[in-house]
C-alpha cells in the first residue's frame, strides 16, 4: 500500500516502494519484489523512513543539473533531467522526509544559480539562496504526496507552479530568480508562453521532467520481467514528452508589425564594484558622449536615424531636476540627436525623505515629460524593510542612506511614433509588471547591472528578456549601464547584444505591434488554474492516505 511506502517494518517483504495502480492503469512501480542493485534504485531511502545517502546525493545531482541549464551555461535541456532526478529522489518518501530532502536539492540548485549576489557579500549571498531552498520545502513534501495518485507527472509538475508563485509573491513582493521558464528562453518550449505566459512554461517543463521520471521507474520495475507490459505505460510517458516539444515547435511566433528605428545607448560606468555610484558625473558624461557620438554618426549617413533611443538605469545618478550641470548635460544629448530619449535617472522625492527610481521622456524641444517610477523596488537594497533595527546590527546596510519610492503607475508612454511600455531592472522577472506595459508598442527594460558584472545574473536576466518578449509578442529593448545591452525581436530572436564594460551603440528598425497574445488576455489564470490544481491533488493524495490508513 502506498502508505507503506517508508515503512519498511509494516511492508510485507513481496511489496515494493509503491504497489498502487500507474496512470496507464497497470501496476506501479514496485508490484514485484526487486532485487539486487535495480532493487536498490527502486527502493532506495525506505529503512526507516529515511532518506538515505543515494536518495540525498541524487537530490544533489537534480539541483546542480538544473542550475547547468541556466545562463550563463545554458544547457537547457538538463532542466527536465533534473527535475526527473528530484521527482524520483522523493517519490515514495514520507512528506516530512520529502520536505528535508527537497531543501537541500533547492540549496544544490540556488547557491550556483545565484551566484552573482557574492559581489554584495558572502553572507548574503549564501542567506538568500538559502531562503529560497525553503520553499521546496513544501514542494518536496506535495511531490512525495501527489505520487502517490495516479497521473501524478500532472501533479508533480503544477506543483512546480505553485512553488513559483508562492516564491514570487512573499515575503515583500517575493523573488522570482531562478524559475524554470527561465531556462527556457531559446528552446522548443518558449513559444508556449504566448498562450500561458511563465507559468505554462514551467509546467510543461517540469511535466516532461516527471514524465522522464515516470518512464525510469517503469523501466525500473519490468527489469526482470517481461518489457512487453511496459511498453505501452512507457510509449505514453516518452510519446506525451515527445508531443509537448514537438507542439512548442508548431506554435507560431508573428513578427510582423510597423517598423521603427531604435536605438540603445551603453555608455558603461568607470570601474566595477558598488562604489560606482560616487562616480555620478562620470557615468553620465559616458551616456552624453555616446548619445553625441550617435548623432555624429546619424549626420555622417553611418546609422539610421532613430525615432527613439534609450538609456538604462541609472544613467543620471545626478537629479536633473535638482542639478543645473546634470539638466543641461542631458538636454544638450538629447537636443543633439533631435528624437526623444527614455533617460534612467534617480530623483529626489518632493520630501526629500525618499529618492525615485525614474525612466523619464526627455523631448528634444519640451525637455523632461512624462515618467515612470520603479514599482518594485529591491528589499534590502533599493529599500529596507525594519530598517531601525538591521542598521544597528548590519553596518553594511549604512550603504543604503533613503529608501526608493514605489511608483503607482504604470510605465506606458509615449516616445515619438509609438508607444513604450518600461520595467526597470529586476522587475523583468515579474509576470505582473511586465504583463501591466505590454499595451505599449515596444517593452523596455532598463536596468543598472554594473554591481554584478562578469557574473550569471546579466545573462540571466537578458534570457528573461527574451521570454517576455515571446510571451507579449513585444520587441524588447534592453538598456544597461555596463551590460548586458540588446534588442530582441518579439520571436525571442537577438537582432543585437552588447559585450559587458564597453561604450555601445545600438540601432535597429523593429517592428512596433498592438495585437495581443493569448497570454496576455488570460493574465494571471493560468497560473492560479494550476497552483490550484497542485494544492487540489496533494489535498486529495493526503485524504487518500488518510482512508487507507484508517482502513487497516
Amino acid at each position: 500500500m502506498v502508505a507503506q511506502e517508508t515503512l519498511p517494518d509494516r511492508t510485507p517483504a513481496a511489496a515494493g516502494p509503491a504497489g498502487e495502480p500507474d496512470s496507464a492503469g497497470g501496476r506501479g512501480p514496485g508490484a514485484g519484489a526487486p532485487r539486487g542493485r535495480a532493487a536498490r534504485l527502486v527502493a532506495f531511502g525506505r529503512t526507516n523512513g529515511r532518506a538515505g545517502w543515494p536518495r540525498t546525493l541524487l537530490a544533489i545531482a537534480s539541483g546542480l543539473v538544473m542550475w547547468l541549464a541556466f545562463p550563463p551555461i545554458d544547457l537547457w535541456p538538463l532542466t527536465p533531467v533534473g527535475v526527473a532526478m528530484f521527482t524520483f529522489a522523493l517519490r515514495g518518501l514520507r512528506p516530512r522526509t520529502a520536505s528535508w530532502l527537497a531543501f537541500v536539492g533547492g540549496a544544490a540548485f540556488f547557491l550556483p544559480v545565484l551566484t552573482g549576489i557574492v559581489k554584495i557579500g558572502p553572507d548574503g549571498w549564501i542567506i538568500l539562496s538559502l531562503v529560497q531552498a525553503l520553499y521546496f520545502i513544501p514542494l518536496g513534501a506535495g511531490i512525495a504526496l501527489v505520487t502517490r495518485l495516479p497521473a501524478w507527472p500532472v501533479w508533480a509538475a503544477a506543483l512546480w507552479v505553485a512553488e513559483e508563485l508562492l516564491r514570487g509573491n512573499v515575503p515583500f513582493g517575493g523573488f522570482p530568480w531562478a524559475r524554470l521558464a527561465f531556462s527556457q528562453t531559446a528552446t522548443p518550449l518558449t513559444p508556449y508562453a504566448s498562450l500561458g505566459g511563465a507559468p505554462l512554461v514551467t509546467f510543461l517543463t517540469a511535466l516532461i521532467g516527471g514524465l522522464l521520471a515516470y518512464a525510469a521507474v517503469i523501466v525500473l520495475d519490468h527489469r526482470k520481467g517481461s518489457m512487453k507490459a511496459a511498453a505501452r505505460p512507457l510509449a505514453v510517458a516518452l510519446g506525451a514528452a515527445a508531443a509537448i516539444v514537438g507542439g512548442g515547435l508548431a506554435i507560431p511566433t508573428p513578427t510582423a508589425g510597423d517598423p521603427v528605428t531604435v536605438a540603445v545607448i551603453q555608455g558603461n560606468v568607470p570601474r566595477l564594484g558598488l562604489d560606482f555610484l560616487g562616480q555620478r558625473k562620470a557615468v553620465l558624461d559616458n551616456h552624453v558622449r555616446q548619445t553625441r557620438e550617435l548623432a555624429r554618426q546619424v549626420r555622417a549617413g553611418q546609422v539610421a536615424r532613430p525615432e527613439l533611443v534609450v538609456w538604462p538605469e541609472n544613467a543620471s545618478d545626478l537629479d536633473p531636476y535638482a542639478e543645473p550641470d546634470a539638466y543641461t548635460a542631458i538636454d544638450g544629448a538629447v537636443r543633439d540627436i533631435g528624437v526623444p530619449v527614455l533617460v534612467g535617472a534617480l530623483v529626489d522625492t518632493p520630501d526629500g525623505e525618499r529618492v525615485e527610481n525614474r525612466g523619464i521622456v526627455w523631448d528634444p524641444r519640451s525637455g523632461p515629460g512624462n515618467y515612470y517610477v520603479k514599482r518594485h523596488p529591491v528589499p534590502f537594497g533599493e529599500y529596507l524593510p525594519f530598517r531601525d533595527v538591521l542598521t544597528k546590527l548590519i553596518t553594511r546596510f549604512e550603504r543604503i542612506p533613503r529608501d526608493f519610492a514605489k511608483g503607482t503607475r504604470s510605465g506606458v508612454m509615449r516616445m515619438g511614433p509609438v508607444t513604450v511600455g518600461d520595467v526597470i531592472c529586476f522587475e523583468v522577472a515579474y509576470d505582473k509588471e511586465v504583463r501591466d506595459v505590454a499595451a505599449g508598442n515596444l517593452l523596455v527594460v532598463q536596468t543598472n547591472n554594473a554591481t554584478y558584472g562578469k557574473t550569471s545574473l546579466p545573462p540571466q536576466q537578458i534570457a528573461m528578456s527574451r521570454l517576455r518578449a515571446v510571451e507579449h509578442g513585444r520587441t524588447i529593448l534592453v538598456a544597461a549601464t555596463s551590460g548586458i545591452s540588446a534588442i530582441v525581436a518579439p520571436d525571442g530572436t537577438m537582432i543585437d547584444r552588447s559585450r559587458e564594460f564597453t561604450p555601445d551603440i545600438q540601432v535597429a528598425s523593429v517592428p512596433a505591434r498592438t495585437s495581443r497574445t493569448l497570454s496576455d488576455r488570460l493574465g494571471a489564470k493560468p497560473e492560479w488554474a494550476l497552483a490550484l490544481l497542485a494544492a487540489g491533488a496533494a489535498g486529495v493524495a493526503v485524504a487518500t492516505t488518510r482512508r487507507k490508513n484508517e482502513g487497516k
